[in-house]
Order: structure tokens, then sequence, then C-alpha cells
């Protein structure tokens, strides 16, 4: 049968109705089933934000909560919650557990939303042994430890590096050999070894001014803390795509590092937020030693109240900044 015609520009208009009219579902207020933004490739917001970023459920459970005029938006699967906290309008989303979930979606959140400030809020593995359960650290620097060489053993116990790889001149972890990522950037648009990625200097030095943030000691099942928790800025966090629980390479990382906490995620989020000129911090509460203590890891005992003291820091952290969240720098 001989087929009419098609309208090719007819088409394409009507499609591109589809799109905005797509766009516009989804800028609906209230609206819970927000359509997915996947192909739109436009910034669904345009109020600047600060970014606040949970790895995964239970530790954006607090903010969620206290989230004021939420509105949601899907983009590639993934739920982003634009609101009020603590008088700043923010952007809630969970980064997903581990580096590549991380990075990729907070560049994701930076490319669909006016991000001004990038906060993380999650539990850790305390590596510092002066770190007790249930602490909430801010480190000033982050790094990843597992960038690693993974060297042959020509003896037992003997690992030879091949030529020409270089790492970096610390002392390594059996056949692993740390080394530093390469890095690009407007100012050195050629390759460079970068190890440590620093937060911002002034969320930092704002961190170091809190004083008096109540903390929880016991969840509401009665598990209570052995130590009152603690508020601990400053050292340095670690984060890979292995979760830590040995306690010879805890030490590791104490002794080469001086690390104060590890986990999956910050320094991912600490390396795209340098590539976008985005100021970073993240708040990390012990959830358990990473492998240091004496019995089995003690994470599924204290997750809720390492979650809950982490977001108790970043929510006083917020109520004590006072100025406005500037507009975010990258195109």
């Amino acid at each position: 049968m001989k087929q009419k015609p098609r309208n090719i520009l007819g088409g394409c208009v009507l499609a591109l109705a589809a799109l905005l009219g797509g766009v516009q579902a989804l800028a609906a207020p209230g609206n819970p089933q927000a359509p997915d933004a996947a192909q739109a490739g436009i910034r669904l917001d345009d109020t600047p934000r600060v970014a606040v970023i949970s790895a995964f459920a239970p530790e954006l459970v607090l903010l969620r909560k206290s989230l004021l005029d939420p509105h949601v938006y899907r983009v590639n699967g993934m739920e982003f919650v634009t609101g009020t906290l603590q008088g700043h309008p923010v952007l809630l989303f969970l980064s997903g557990i581990s580096m590549v979930n991380a990075a990729m979606n907070t560049q994701l959140a930076l490319d669909r939303f006016n991000v001004s400030h990038i906060l993380f809020s999650g539990i850790a593995g305390g590596v510092n042994p002066e770190l007790n359960i249930g602490d909430v650290n801010v480190p000033e620097r982050w790094a990843q430890h597992l960038e690693v060489l993974m060297a042959r053993e020509v003896e037992p116990g003997i690992y030879e590096k091949p030529p020409g790889k270089g790492t970096m001149d610390l002392p390594h972890f059996g056949m692993l050999h740390h080394r530093a990522v390469r890095v690009v950037s407007d100012a050195q648009p050629q390759p460079e070894p970068q190890f440590w990625f620093p937060v911002d200097p002034e969320l930092l030095a704002m961190a170091r001014d809190m004083q008096n943030v109540e903390l929880q000691s016991c969840d509401e099942d009665n598990v209570c803390l052995r130590e009152p928790p603690r508020l601990v800025v400053g050292g340095a966090g670690l984060s890979g795509t292995a979760f830590v629980d040995n306690a010879q390479y805890r030490e590791h990382l104490t002794q080469v590092f001086q690390a104060q906490v590890v986990d999956m995620e910050s320094a991912a989020c600490a390396q795209v937020a340098q590539a976008n000129k985005v100021p970073f911090l993240a708040f990390r509460s012990v959830s358990d030693l990473a492998g240091g203590g004496p019995d089995a890891n003690e994470m599924p005992i204290f997750l809720d109240i390492a979650a809950e003291n982490s977001a108790r820091v970043l929510m006083a952290f917020l109520e004590r900044w006072t100025t406005r969240p500037v507009v975010a720098s990258h195109p």
C-alpha cells in the first residue's frame, strides 16, 4: 500500500512542543512524579543553591525531613530535590555509593542546577585511633588511596614495579604502590599529577569556629556510644572503591597519610568540585573503625547514630552560615 508523505517539519515542531511540555511539567511545584529530564540537556533550576550530598538513603533522612518547600526532579533515574534548609536554598541528592557514582552524579548536578557550594554529609570508617565511633570529622583535604600500581611479586614478599610507571615516594602496602591522579585545568591543560584535593578554606574556617554542636549518643533502640561524640575539624580524609575493614591497612593509612577517616565518595566529589571551581566541604561521622576494633565491623550497629551526627553538624553549619551563597562560578 502506498504510504502518505511524512511532514518532517511538522513532526519536529510536535517533538519540540512535547519536550517543552515535559520540562514545564518537571518544573511544576510539588510534583513528586516529575518526568525524567535526561534528554532535555538544559539547566532545570536557576536559583543559586548549596548542593547537599549523601551517599545512600539513611544518611539523608534527617536532612530530607527538615527540607522546606521540596520540589523533586529526576535526571538519568536519579532524584534531585530542591528546597530550603536552615534558610539556605539547597539541592539534596544521593551520590550513590563509591567513586564513579559520586563523580558522575555530582557532575550531573552541576550541569543541571546552579550549584554555588557542595557539602557532603555521611558516615566513614575511623582511621585515626584517637577518633571514636560517633565522632564527626571535617577533613581539610582529600585523596584517593586506591589510585595504585599493583606490583609484581618477584620473590615472596618482594614486589617490583615495571619500568616507567611512576608512583609516589611513600611506603607501599604489599603490592599496592600509591599513585597520584592526573588532572587538567584551564590554567594547566596538560595532565599533571595531584594527590591531595583541598577543601574550600573559607568553609573550613567556618567549620573550625563551630562549638557546642549537640551530637547524639544513643539511638531510638537505646544503642549507645561508649564515649561522648565530638566534632573534630582538620586532618586528612581518604576515599576509595573498597570498603575498608582491615586492621593492617587501617594502620598503613594512619602511618603513611596521617588520615582521620576513610570513605568511598568524598575525594571524587572534591575532584569534581575543583574541576568546576565550586567550593567543597565534607562532614563525615565515624560509623566503624575500618577493621581496627576488637570485634566484627561496627557499622550495622552504629550506622544510624553516625548518620544522624553528621547531619546534625551540617545543619548546625548551615544555621551559623550568615552569608548567602554566591552565584556559582562554573558555566
